[in-house]
């Protein structure tokens, strides 16, 4: 049985962009969400090997830290030239300074390596899985992808993270070039075309009411 998602909402995450995107999303149902950060709360270490384990280890510890609810992402881009890298390493590659601007370039570097310079080679897609966790051990999850092309040089400086240089299928601004509703809003008002919007979409159809 799924359960409903009520009340408070610990979001297991101490990067502000992806708090931001959830409160927003999180929002129209009635739920506050707050950080895990706001908590003090440490980060565990994810130790998993894939994007649901991570998502998992970092839901759980929040739930049984914070005694309520916790919500936790785990999401990166996979580029099929690089053999499926970063992946899980993502946020890794940026270092502990989150320079992106380095990790962008350093899969450039990479495909260029590889001769990937045509759109067909360079085919990528962003990966968000989601858990919700509950202290009594009750687990919710769901996984979402966003398929598109990389592109080069980066364009735009709204999102975070990789979506400078992130082309989503059938469209010609980059996710850098987006703004928020454009690239994570819910219809009406958004598309719902970033992976975390398409995976909070199937979460809510199983754990969210509106008020």
């Amino acid at each position: 049985m799924h359960r409903a998602i009520t009340g408070k909402l610990v979001v297991a995450t101490h990067n502000p962009g992806k708090l931001a995107e959830m409160q927003e999303l999180l929002g129209p149902y009635g739920v506050e969400a707050i950080s895990a950060a706001e908590l003090g709360l440490l980060e565990p270490e994810e130790t998993g090997r894939d994007f649901r384990q991570n998502a998992r280890i970092k839901a759980v510890a929040a739930a049984k830290a914070a005694g309520i609810p916790a919500f936790a992402d785990d999401s990166g881009l996979v580029v099929d030239a690089l053999d499926g890298a970063p992946g899980i390493y993502s946020a890794r590659w940026a270092g502990p300074n989150k320079d992106f601007t380095g990790a962008m370039t350093r899969i450039e570097r990479l495909l260029q390596e590889r001769a990937a310079t045509t759109a067909d080679r360079r085919r990528a897609h962003f990966v968000s899985a989601l858990c919700v966790a509950w202290p009594d051990d009750h687990i919710e999850e769901v996984e979402a992808h966003a398929h598109g092309t990389l592109i080069w040089p980066p364009r735009g400086t709204a999102g975070f993270g990789y979506d400078p240089m992130f082309l989503p299928e059938g469209h010609r601004r980059t996710f850098g070039e987006m703004t928020r509703i454009e690239k994570h809003g819910l219809p009406p008002l958004g598309l719902g075309l970033s992976h975390r919007a398409r995976a909070f979409m199937k979460l809510a159809e199983i754990c969210l009411h509106e008020p």
